[in-house]
């Protein structure tokens, strides 16, 4: 059955879109484009398009509690297949303003967990490519 529709963008509320954006850029590549003060958008190399919306008293999710301000998703970003390369992305991201809200066993899981400038967690991956 085909699609009814497709996906334009991810959209992300934060307190300020502007910053949000570069952050993003800096991580994952692409120029923002502001729509506006309160709009920003973001297309990243290979066709992925994140949209950051100004969310005035934003409370970031509190990774990995449930029961308080819930997740309600995260972005996982493709850091490459070694260790190397994980490492690498993980000190550029931690440069540009993350923090890391889980990296226990992450030799085991494969992957680090981290909280975006504005607190949305967003993980960096090992993976395996073919």
């Amino acid at each position: 059955m085909p699609a009814a529709v497709r996906l334009r963008s991810v959209v992300i509320d934060c307190p300020d879109p502007h910053a949000l954006a570069r952050f993003y850029a800096d991580v994952a590549g692409g120029t923002p484009q502001a729509e506006d003060d309160d709009w920003v958008v973001l297309t990243v190399p290979g066709g992925s398009r994140l949209s950051f919306q100004r969310a005035p008293g934003l409370t970031p999710p509190e990774w990995p509690r449930a029961d308080r301000n819930a997740q309600q998703f995260h972005l996982d970003f493709d850091a490459g297949s070694t260790w190397e390369e994980m490492d690498a992305a993980h000190e550029r991201v931690l440069a540009l303003g993350a923090r890391p809200l889980d990296l226990e066993d992450s030799e085991k899981k494969d992957f680090r967990v981290y909280a975006d400038p504005a607190g949305h967690p967003f993980c960096l991956c090992r993976i395996e490519h073919a």
